[in-house]
Order: C-alpha cells, then structure tokens, then sequence
C-alpha cells in the first residue's frame, strides 16, 4: 500500500474518532489485529460496544467508501469482533457500523456519513 493511502486512511480514522468523541463516545481502541482482519476503531458508551470499519476515499473511482464494506468484509470483520470480545472477556451488547470519508481534496473538506449496524443482516 502506497504511502499516500496509509496516510489518507489514518486522516479518515481520527476524522471518525472526533466524529464519534463529538458523539458522547468513548474511544477505547483502534486497529485491532487478527489472522482475519482489522477493526479501525473501537468506541463505548454506557454499556454499549461499538466496532467501527472506516473507508475512506479522495475520488470515486472505486467506488463510494461504504460500498467496500460489503457481505465478505463483513463476515470477516465479525470473526475478529467475536476474538475480541472472548479476549476481553467482554459480555456487553455491541454493534458494527461503518463511517465513510468522502475527501473534496479542491475545498479541503471531508464529508462523513455513519452506517449504523452494518452486520445486522449477516
């Protein structure tokens, strides 16, 4: 992965992080690790867990950011939930949803939407 993608993807996660701070969340961890993949961002509230995949993207030539996080991405994202909460120890309701960041690179702004419970279906 190129240099310019590492760093667009970091700006995106702490441009979530606030987003979801502004929110009354607390974040608890980020870039949580296993053999199946990441989760970007974990946050809390009250005795709420929430597990956030964040895309970001500059252009749509690829598509929009939400749109890659799709069925696959998804089944794999709960397989490292589920190692984390065992880990954890953690028996809390928790939630998966995804934040994108749509860049506008010309205006130097970032547009954020918030899927809420993107793993509800699989």
């Amino acid at each position: 992965m190129s240099d310019y993608k590492i760093r667009l993807g970091r700006w995106g996660e702490n441009l979530a992080a606030n987003f979801l701070t502004s929110r009354g969340y607390r974040i608890s961890g980020r870039n949580f690790y296993t053999a199946y993949g990441e989760i970007d961002l974990i946050a809390e509230r009250g005795d709420e867990i929430l597990f956030v995949e964040v895309k970001t993207r500059s252009g749509s030539d690829f598509g929009y950011p939400e749109e890659a996080v799709n069925y696959f991405k998804v089944r794999h994202l709960i397989k490292v939930i589920n190692i984390f909460l065992d880990r954890k120890r953690l028996n809390k309701f928790w939630r998966l949803d995804a934040i994108s960041v749509e860049v506008d690179k010309a205006r130097l702004k970032a547009k954020i939407s918030w899927f809420k419970n993107v793993g509800q279906d699989y």
